[in-house]
């Protein structure tokens, strides 16, 4: 079992960045893959980036619409996921949610998004234009 709580969400103007955390805890030992996923109200949640770290691996895997303006990144010392957005557009206002893989992961497995994931509870991040 696995516990994520998400923080750094708020509101910015268009063109603003933001930085999340997601603080893992509980049994994080197999969590090899992490991602961030986001929803609008009425829309399906999606799969925003991910990241896989592991028997020498490394790997990041985004959607298009954030590439170049996002980043995901983790430090293992304080098991804690981050996303720098830069470059911020009323578009990506949304809550997003921190997601741990459930069981191992491969690297390739974990850049499709299609996985079955623990949530964290979701932060608010509002752009304003």
């Amino acid at each position: 079992q696995v516990q994520l709580q998400e923080s750094g969400g708020g509101s910015v103007q268009s063109g603003g960045s933001l930085r999340l955390s997601c603080v893992a805890s509980g049994n994080t030992s197999s969590s090899y893959c992490m991602a961030w996923f986001r929803q609008i109200p009425g829309k399906e949640r999606e799969g925003v980036a991910t990241i896989y770290a592991g028997a020498g691996v490394y790997s990041t895997n985004y959607v298009d619409s954030v590439k170049g303006r996002f980043t995901i990144s983790r430090d293992p010392a304080k098991n804690t996921l981050y996303l720098q957005m830069n470059s911020l557009k009323p578009e990506d206002t949304a809550m997003y949610y921190c997601a741990a893989s459930t069981v191992p992961q491969f690297s390739y497995t974990c850049g499709s998004f299609s996985w079955g994931r623990y949530w964290g509870q979701g932060i608010q991040v509002t752009v304003s234009s």
